[in-house]
């Protein structure tokens, strides 16, 4: 895979930072106060990396308009209150993307996350000025249909066979997939080792630091 790649997309949530517990937490305490069936951790995870409303709707198919409402309403309450205690980066992540883009890499962003709620993690987090382009799902269409990694390509002038998305999730996979570029899984989001191994990524990491071992 060396000297392959121009260009590395990254997933946020589960790829570059840990917040699938939250994420889970939130949907379950959201679905309670809306009076909705709680999901298992399962359903849960089977639905992050799509954007927050196409989450809602594979979640309750049949809920009401008003509360879907109320349900996104919910979750992006208890996602942002006092989330300075439980959401980070992976641990490596960020010696990891200095490495990349001193190895001359373009990094990008595609993620089911809003574009405030992006930009916000960004900020925290400092990483904004790693990357030179970012997509989010209320912005574009959500994974897994390849709209933000066309537009990504587009702005950065960067042909599909030069890139590389790494993503947690089987919806990164599948947009990965539609898109015709190559993919890296890693296991430490919201699929395990197996769910991502039957889509046939290049390769399956425990962690995402491990992605500089095959760059």
């Amino acid at each position: 895979m060396k000297d392959r790649y121009e260009l590395v997309v990254f997933d946020w949530d589960g790829t570059l930072f840990d917040s699938i517990g939250w994420i889970v937490r939130c949907l379950q305490m959201a679905a309670a106060e809306s009076d909705l069936e709680v999901p298992t951790e399962s359903q849960a995870r089977s639905v992050i990396g799509l954007s927050l409303q196409q989450a809602m709707d594979a979640l309750y198919p049949g809920a009401t308009e008003i509360r879907a409402q109320q349900l996104v309403k919910h979750y992006r309450e208890h996602y942002h209150k006092d989330t300075g205690h439980r959401l980070g980066l992976f641990e490596g992540v960020e010696p990891v993307l200095h490495q990349l883009r001193d190895r001359g890499y373009k990094l990008a962003v595609a993620t089911g996350k809003a574009r405030s709620g992006l930009d916000h993690a960004l900020n925290a987090t400092g990483l904004t000025e790693f990357f030179d382009a970012t997509r989010c799902a209320d912005e574009t269409a959500s994974k897994p249909h390849p709209l933000m990694i066309h537009e990504l390509l587009d702005e950065l002038r960067v042909p599909h066979e030069r890139t590389l998305l790494v993503g947690d999730s089987l919806h990164d996979l599948r947009m990965a997939d539609n898109a015709g570029i190559d993919v890296v899984a890693v296991a430490c989001g919201a699929n395990s080792r197996a769910e991502l191994m039957a889509l046939n990524p290049l390769l399956c990491l425990e962690t995402t630091p491990e992605l500089l071992n095959h760059l």
